[in-house]
C-alpha cells in the first residue's frame, strides 16, 4: 500500500511536471505547447493523490482528456506517469487501439523519454499469448504425418481460408484450397526460421502474415499450456516475452489485452499501477467485443474427434472417464444440428437468401429454441467437465514426475483446443438463455463461403458502460483516458456514458485545443446536392459525379472516404483511364504497400488519391502534400443493420428515449471528427475537407455534429458549381 500526505502529493505532482519539462527541453525537435503542458498539469494533479495497493477506502482518479491533433499527447502522459511511477515504485501500462500507435510509442516516444530522463527506464511491448508460436506444438506438427497431426491438434481442412482481400485471388495450381498441404509447408518454414534464430516466434514479426486458421494450430494458448512442465519451457517464445514484461517499468499493450487480462496476472494489478488508455474512444466497442459470444452451428466435425481423444488420454493415464464422452459427444452433435435446422428455418423465412441475419426482438429467443439450446448447454458442460478433470490429472502427474512432461504436453494440447471450443458453446448458450431487464443482443447469422453455407449463433451485451464499470473501473485506481475524439458534438456526455464514467465522482474531464489554426489552415466545403442522401441511387450518382470532378483537380495527395463498399465501388467503376492511373483503392494491395505507393507517387510529383473506407478514416497520418484534400462521400453513420445497435435502439425506444439523438448522432460525430482529422496534421499544413452530404448544414443533427469539429472556415458549394461561397 502507498498512501501520500498532502505535501507528498505536491512533491509527486511537481516531480511529474519536472519530468515533462525535462523531456521538452532535452529532446531535439520538441517545442513547448501550451495545450501539452495543460494536459501534463492535469495528469500530474489528478494522479498524485491516488492510493495504490491494499486499502479499505482508496482515493482514485480518472483523468479524461481530449487533446486535439498536434498537442503531443504521448509526451505529456508518458513523462508525467513514468516519473510518478518511478517515484512510487510501481509501473505504467499504456494501452492503445492500433498497432501503429504501439510502434510509435516503442520506437520513438519511449526512446526519447529514456534519453531525456536522468534515470534509466525499461519498457516492453505486451501481446496476448496467441500472438506467439508454441514451440512444442510446432515441433510435434513438423515431425508427424498429416493425418495424425490433424487429429492431435484439431486442424480443420473443411474450410479454405479467405484470400487476403477481395481483389487478390489464388493462382491456378496453388495449394490455397488444400489447407493441410499449405499448413505443413508453412509449419516447416516457421520451424526452420525459429531453429536458425531468424525469427523470435512473434506472429507480428513475420514478413507474410499466415491465415488465422493456419496459425491457430501452432499458437500458444492457455488451454494447451503446461507452463514450467513443458519440455520447451526454457525456450518458450511467450514466456520469454513475459520475462521481459516482468522487468519493465513501462508496458505498452492494447485495449483488448488489458480487458482480457483482468484477473489473469499477465499484466500488473490494476489497483497497483498507473494506466493510460490512448485512443480511448475505442474502449466501449472493445468492451462489447470482449464480452460477446458466438458458436458455430454448421461445422461440427470437431465433435466427432472428442470421444477418440478422451479414450486415448484415459488409456495413457490408466483412468476411466467420469462420464461417457462418446454418448455425450453424439448427443451434443445431434442437439447442435437440431438448433442449426431451426436457425435455418428462421433465417430463410425472411427470404433474404443464405447471407443474412435474424435478430431476436427484445433479446427474446423463440420459445421453440429454449429447450434445444438448454440441452446443448448441458451436454457441452458435461463434456467440458470431462476435459477439465483429465487436464487436472495430467498437470498433477507432470508435476510429480517431470519425465512425463512431453507426453503430458501432447495430451494437454489436444484437450485444450477442444475445451476452448466447448467453453465457447457453453458461454454462448448461457448468454442466449439469459434474461435481464436490460436485454442482450441475440441473433443468428448465415453466410456463404467457398460455396458452402455456414450458420452461427451470437449474443452480446448492449451497454458497454455497464461492463466497463463492473469489470474495469471497479479495480482501477489511477488512469488517464485520452484521444483526439472523446468530445462529440461539443460535449463529453456521450463518451462518459459509453465508457461507464458518467456517475463516477473521481472522473474529471479536460478539453485541450489543437495548436493548429484551423480557420486559416483549412476549409470545410459542404456540397449542396440536389438529391437527398436518403435517395441512395440518385444521391450516389450525383455524389460520384461531383467527386470525380474534384478528384481531377488534385495536384498532390488526397484521401476519399466512403461509408460502404458498394458506394466506393460505384466511384471506382466511374473512373476513366486517366483517373484510374491516379487512384489507389483500399483492398488492391496490403495497407502498408498502398501507403508506400501513395507516398512514392506524391514525392515524384504525381497526383495520387486513396479511396478508402472506415479503417482509413482513423489513425492515418499523411502530413503535408500527402493529403491536401479529404473527400467525405457521406456522413459516416454506422450500418443500421448492426444487430447490437439495433437491439440497443429497440431497448431505448421501449424506455421512452430517443436512440437517434442519444446514440447515433454523437457516435457519428466522433467518426466525422476522426475523418476530418486526416486533413491537417502539422502547423504548416494547408488542406480542405469536402463533404458531399448537405445534411451537415441543413439539418439540426448535422449542425450539432458541426459543433464538435475544429473551427474550419465553412463554405458551401452548389452541386455543379466550381466555386464555393461562405457557409
Amino acid at each position: 500500500m502507498t498512501f501520500l500526505s498532502d505535501s507528498d502529493q505536491d512533491d509527486v505532482a511537481g516531480l511529474a511536471l519536472s519530468a515533462f519539462d525535462q523531456l521538452v527541453t532535452n529532446t531535439s525537435g520538441f517545442r513547448s505547447r501550451p495545450g501539452q503542458r495543460m494536459m501534463a498539469e492535469r495528469i500530474a494533479q489528478a494522479l498524485s493523490s491516488v492510493t495504490l495497493g491494499d486499502h479499505p477506502s482508496p482515493d482514485k482518479a480518472i483523468a479524461v482528456i481530449q487533446a486535439g491533433t498536434g498537442v503531443g499527447k504521448s509526451a505529456a502522459y508518458l513523462s508525467t506517469t513514468v516519473a510518478m511511477a518511478l517515484h512510487r515504485q510501481t509501473r505504467v501500462v499504456v494501452s492503445t487501439a492500433t498497432v501503429a500507435l504501439q510502434e510509435q510509442l516503442m520506437t520513438k516516444d519511449l526512446p526519447a523519454l529514456a534519453t531525456a530522463l536522468d534515470v534509466p527506464i525499461v519498457y516492453a511491448l505486451a501481446k496476448g499469448r496467441g500472438r506467439y508460436v508454441c514451440r512444442f506444438k510446432l515441433e510435434r506438427l513438423t515431425g508427424l504425418e498429416g493425418d495424425l497431426a490433424q487429429e492431435l491438434f484439431g486442424m480443420d481442412a473443411e474450410v479454405p481460408p479467405e484470400p487476403p482481400n477481395a481483389f487478390v485471388k489464388p493462382t491456378k495450381g496453388s495449394d490455397w484450397h488444400n489447407p493441410l498441404a499449405r499448413r505443413m509447408r508453412l509449419y516447416g518454414d516457421l520451424a526452420e526460421s525459429l531453429a536458425r534464430g531468424h525469427w523470435d516466434g512473434d506472429r507480428d514479426s513475420l514478413a507474410l502474415q499466415p491465415d488465422s486458421s493456419d496459425w491457430s494450430a501452432v499458437a500458444a494458448e492457455r488451454h494447451t499450456c503446461t507452463a514450467r512442465h513443458c519440455p520447451n519451457f526454457r525456450d518458450c517464445c511467450y514466456y520469454s516475452a513475459r520475462l521481459k514484461l516482468s522487468e519493465a517499468q513501462v508496458i505498452v499493450a492494447n485495449h483488448d489485452l488489458v480487458l482480457a487480462s483482468i484477473g489473469m496476472k499477465s499484466l500488473p494489478d490494476l489497483d497497483n499501477c498507473l494506466l493510460v488508455f490512448d485512443e480511448g474512444h475505442h474502449l466501449p466497442a472493445v468492451a462489447l467485443d470482449q464480452f460477446s459470444c458466438s458458436m458455430d452451428l454448421s461445422n461440427l466435425r470437431w465433435i466427432e474427434k472428442l470421444p477418440t481423444l478422451v479414450a486415448e488420454v484415459c488409456q495413457k493415464l490408466g483412468v476411466s472417464a467420469v462420464q461417457d464422452a462418446a454418448t455425450l459427444a453424439q448427443q451434443l452433435r445431434i442437439a447442435l444440428q437440431d438448433v442449426g435446422r431451426m436457425a435455418t428455418g428462421l433465417l430463410t423465412a425472411a427470404d433474404n437468401g443464405f447471407d443474412t441475419v435474424h435478430r431476436f426482438a427484445d433479446g427474446a429467443l423463440d420459445a421453440s429454441l429454449h429447450e434445444p439450446i438448454a440441452l446443448v448447454q448441458r451436454l457441452a458442460s458435461g463434456l467440458l467437465l470431462v476435459f477439465e478433470a483429465l487436464a487436472t490429472e495430467i498437470k498433477a502427474r507432470t508435476k510429480e514426475d517431470p519425465s512425463q512432461a512431453s507426453s503430458g504436453s501432447v495430451m494437454l494440447a489436444g484437450l485444450g483446443l477442444f475445451a476452448a471450443r466447448l467453453k465457447g458453446v457453453t458461454g454462448t448458450c448461457r448468454l442466449l438463455l439469459q434474461h435481464d431487464p436490460q436485454p442482450l443482443a441475440k441473433w443468428l447469422k448465415s453466410s456463404i463461403h467457398g460455396g458452402l453455407v455456414y450458420l452461427s449463433a451470437h449474443a452480446c451485451p448492449i451497454v458497454p458502460g455497464d461492463l466497463l464499470r463492473l469489470h474495469l473501473w471497479s479495480q482501477v485506481r489511477a488512469a488517464v483516458i485520452t484521444s483526439a475524439s472523446l468530445n462529440s458534438c461539443g460535449s463529453f456526455d456521450y463518451f462518459l456514458a459509453e465508457a461507464g464514467l458518467d456517475d463516477l465522482p473521481h472522473a474529471s474531464t479536460l478539453a485541450v485545443e489543437s495548436p493548429f489554426d484551423y480557420h486559416l489552415q483549412g476549409q470545410l466545403v459542404v456540397v449542396m446536392t440536389a438529391s437527398d442522401p436518403k435517395q441512395v441511387a440518385a444521391y450516389t450518382q450525383e455524389m460520384v459525379a461531383e467527386l470525380l470532378q474534384d478528384v481531377r483537380q488534385v495536384q498532390h495527395g488526397a484521401l476519399a472516404l466512403f461509408t460502404s463498399r458498394v458506394q466506393m465501388q460505384a466511384a471506382v467503376d466511374a473512373l476513366d483511364a486517366d483517373l484510374q492511373e491516379r487512384v489507389l483503392v483500399q483492398g488492391q494491395m496490403a495497407r502498408t504497400r498502398l501507403l508506400s505507393a501513395h507516398q512514392a507517387r506524391v514525392e515524384s510529383g504525381q497526383a495520387s488519391i486513396i479511396f478508402g473506407m472506415q479503417s482509413f478514416g482513423e489513425g492515418l497520418d499523411l502530413p503535408g502534400t500527402l493529403c491536401e484534400t479529404v473527400f467525405i462521400a457521406k456522413l459516416p453513420f454506422a450500418s443500421p443493420a448492426d444487430p447490437v445497435a439495433e437491439a440497443r435502439s429497440e431497448w431505448l425506444k421501449r424506455e421512452g428515449r430517443d436512440p437517434f439523438s442519444e446514440l447515433v448522432v454523437p457516435a457519428t460525430g466522433i467518426r466525422l471528427l476522426q475523418w476530418t482529422g486526416r486533413a491537417i496534421r502539422t502547423e504548416e499544413d494547408l488542406a480542405r475537407v469536402i463533404c458531399y452530404d448537405k445534411r451537415l448544414l441543413t439539418t439540426a443533427f448535422g449542425r450539432r455534429m458541426l459543433q464538435g469539429l475544429p473551427p474550419y472556415l465553412v463554405l458551401r458549394r452548389t452541386a455543379g458549381d466550381a466555386q464555393p461561397e461562405q457557409g
